[in-house]
């Protein structure tokens, strides 16, 4: 299982959750419920990360915590 940030988010235009992988580009889900939408974008992962390598496409590396760690900088709460 691959550690990519994932954002969730209400869209009051869809009537329902997205789910983004900001580290993967176009790397995107839907879901009725929060957890729909994180159910769902973990399964888009795993296909964006085999099209990819079908493709020969650079799978970019997870950052997860480095990048909780930039944003809790920015915020000044390290």
């Amino acid at each position: 299982m691959h550690k990519y940030t994932i954002e969730i988010f209400y869209s009051e235009e869809d009537e329902g959750y997205i789910a983004v992988v900001p580290e993967l580009p176009g790397c995107s889900a839907f879901g009725e419920t929060e957890e729909e939408a994180l159910k769902e974008i973990k399964i888009a992962i795993e296909l964006w990360i085999e099209a990819a390598k079908k493709e020969g496409r650079e799978i970019p590396k997870p950052m997860g915590k480095e990048l909780l760690k930039a944003v809790m900088e920015i915020k000044g709460e390290v």
